[in-house]
């Protein structure tokens, strides 16, 4: 693995996000982050594929746990390819919106089918997953080498949700240069993973913040306490169009209007997807926006709804950052 580890807060270390105790995978369950720091048991591919769905791990996490899992079916399976394909399916629609865990998985399954002809044929599995979380390692850390140069001195730096390996290592950077700034992070309904992820992380690892509610960043823009937006993306499209969390459109629209510049990151682009009509938003459960940790915040005859991504212009982007350098 790459030494990126601790430049990262605990959330994004690996054996937290998820490990194997031989064929049954531990998933870090972010649903009670910061609270609790426990993990949920799969027994098999279609219990991590339920874990997912279920929103015990997300953003980047979905994509580790999944090629883990890749390790548990040969664990279980062995040279069964029925298995291994019907796994990779419930993987790849557990989370619909976000294609990378997806189209992974398919291009690992080709590698993983020839390897059936290898003797030590777990041993093989195991090395190619390996190898490609290196890779994945490898990936974030070059990204963030770019992220950094895009932060100066005194920034107030917007994010959204959960941003991910990449923005964490570029601010560590950034304040390894000597800059000084400050994160703001929107609490991000109904979830809050702003504030119980990426607060609670930017508080682990000492970092100036300050935790907002999310019909705050107006109000912060034009006071020009913020100067700069970057989040993790769950999708980028060949036209620069990017695809994130609820919430991330009117923060770009805002940023958009005081001048203010917007850099995702992501790691590809779908080469799939020409335009917004190719993309599919996951709309999850209405009664999600109407709980928070079980506790009622409405009466149960109020209608809600819930898209969980925003699709966002590529107008409103200003570049996206990415491995090769940030893409204009």
């Amino acid at each position: 693995m790459s030494d990126i580890q601790s430049q990262l807060p605990t959330i994004l270390h690996h054996n937290t996000i998820a490990k194997l105790e031989y064929d049954k995978l531990l998933i870090g369950d972010r649903r009670v982050y910061p609270f609790e720091k426990k993990y949920v048991v799969a027994n098999n591919v279609f219990e991590a594929a339920s874990a997912i769905k279920n929103m015990v791990t997300q953003g980047g996490g979905p994509l580790e746990v999944a090629l883990l899992s890749l390790i548990m079916i040969a664990r279980q399976n062995g040279k069964d390819e029925k298995a291994f394909r019907e796994g990779v399916k419930a993987l790849s629609l557990a989370r619909p919106t976000n294609t990378t865990m997806a189209r992974e998985l398919n291009n690992l399954l080709s590698d993983i089918l020839k390897a059936f002809d290898d003797d030590d044929f777990i041993f093989k599995v195991v090395k190619i997953v390996n190898c490609k979380l290196s890779y994945y390692d490898y990936l974030y850390d070059k990204m963030s080498d770019y992220g950094k140069t895009l932060i100066d001195n005194n920034d107030g730096i917007l994010t959204t949700c959960f941003p991910e390996h990449s923005f964490f290592l570029s601010i560590y950077k950034a304040r390894e240069e000597g800059k000084s700034f400050c994160v703001y992070a929107p609490e991000t309904r109904p979830y809050l993973q702003g504030a119980r992820l990426t607060a609670a992380s930017l508080a682990e690892m000492g970092f100036e913040h300050y935790l907002i509610t999310d019909n705050m960043v107006g109000t912060f823009m034009g006071l020009g306490k913020i100067n700069k937006y970057m989040t993790a993306v769950d999708l980028a499209l060949k036209d620069y169009t990017v695809v994130n969390k609820i919430g991330t459109l009117q923060n770009a629209i805002c940023a958009n209007y005081y001048n203010i510049p917007y850099y995702p990151f992501s790691i590809s682009f779908d080469e799939t997807k020409d335009n917004i009509r190719d993309v599919e938003i996951e709309y999850r459960d209405s009664k999600e926006v109407k709980l928070f940790k079980g506790v009622k915040t409405t009466s149960d005859e109020v209608r809600a709804i819930y898209p969980c991504f925003d699709i966002i212009p590529s107008k409103l982007v200003t570049g996206i950052v990415t491995p090769d350098g940030v893409r204009r």
